[in-house]
């Protein structure tokens, strides 16, 4: 039995030697690079909803994660407002899944963004509560 594991760690470390003595050899190892063919750029992509299926390509550039999606609502607001709470609710639920950001500015625009950003919300100032002392009257 042990000369089967012999011969196989023999034959296994036989592959791995011949590499590493034709390295050491050379002097060197070529390490092949990965170039990636797709930009680093951040895009910032404009679209229309004018139905529920229109948010399809919406849904795709945000989960590829570097496209920042302004989308105009107004032709579906102006078709059909329980379509667009419904497909607005999809565009919510993808970008919490991506933990990505979405917002409405204006009337009629809705801006999606992925991961990597965040959609700054102003908030509103409270005014200030002066509290007002009970006056109480002596006779």
């Amino acid at each position: 039995m042990t000369g089967f594991f012999s011969k196989l760690k023999e034959k296994m470390s036989n592959g791995d030697s011949e590499i590493i003595h034709e390295a050491e050899e050379e002097g060197y190892v070529e390490l092949g690079t990965d170039v990636n063919s797709q930009s680093s750029k951040i895009t910032v992509r404009p679209f229309v909803i004018d139905d529920f299926e229109s948010i399809k390509p919406i849904l795709d550039t945000l989960r590829e994660g570097n496209t920042v999606a302004l989308i105009n609502i107004k032709p579906l607001k102006d078709k059909d407002i329980v379509e667009l709470k419904r497909a607005i609710n999809k565009l919510k639920k993808t970008c919490d899944a991506i933990e990505g950001d979405i917002a409405g500015f204006g009337d009629n625009w809705i801006a999606a963004v992925p991961s990597f950003a965040h959609i700054f919300r102003h908030k509103a100032k409270e005014e200030k509560k002066e509290a007002v002392s009970e006056v109480t009257g002596y006779d």
